[in-house]
């Protein structure tokens, strides 16, 4: 994999293919493979790819691409290095074809702290068509799974509650009031009080249909 991080312009700030090479550019001004080691986070291959950047308050996408056009499943992550308490990772996003079996969109989250976080979990396909995104999924489906892979929570049409789980009442009018409610109502969407611990969030389309969808957790 190659990584590349764009600003909300557009532009690209950094890149990196094997992370052991740090390609200096953009944010990136010295060699990071000392700070990438005792980052804790260090991938274990060196053909995996990795960045670190100071980043001031805004919008960031971060884009994954198989070297010389290769195909396969990939994993795209982002650590808060900081523990700065003024700052926090607002918003966590993954864009990709939502295909059937084992190829399903799953994104990966982690609340960390003594107190629960509440959080909204959406997963968006419909409404990307109005932004240009070829083959958006007609109509996904959003699980929520913890630490052990247990479902916690779904729902597939953010307007139509899913009791059970995490989720014991209607969560129509908290979704409308986060101001994260989905464009449409094909669309789904979670609202969780989730305690510290690790969590998956898998996207489907209904009836095994495939195409272009968006998880997000807020």
């Amino acid at each position: 994999p190659r990584l590349e991080l764009h600003n909300n312009t557009g532009a690209l700030i950094a890149s990196n293919d094997n992370w052991q090479f740090t390609i200096i550019g953009g944010v990136i001004t010295g060699d990071q493979r000392a700070e990438i080691r005792q980052s804790g986070h260090a991938p274990t291959d060196p053909r995996e790819s990795a960045i670190i950047a100071d980043l001031p308050p805004g919008n960031y996408t971060a884009i994954v691409r198989g070297v010389n056009n290769t195909t396969g499943v990939g994993l795209v992550e982002v650590y808060d290095l900081s523990g700065a308490s003024s700052t926090i990772l607002g918003n966590i996003s993954t864009r990709s074809f939502v295909q059937t079996g084992d190829n399903v969109m799953i994104g990966g989250f982690i609340v960390e702290g003594t107190q629960p976080k509440r959080v909204i979990l959406r997963a968006i396909g419909p409404e990307l068509g109005q932004f240009g995104v070829p083959v958006p999924l007609v109509d996904p489906t959003l699980e929520l799974h913890n630490r052990t892979g247990a479902l916690i929570a779904s729902n597939d049409n953010w307007q139509h509650t899913i009791i059970g789980g995490i989720i014991t009442s209607d969560q129509r009018g908290e979704i409308r009031n986060s101001g994260h409610a989905p464009r449409d109502g094909r669309e789904s969407a979670i609202i969780a009080e989730l305690p510290a611990g690790n969590y998956t969030a898998i996207v489907r389309g209904v009836n095994n249909t495939t195409g272009v969808g968006l998880v997000e957790v807020y």
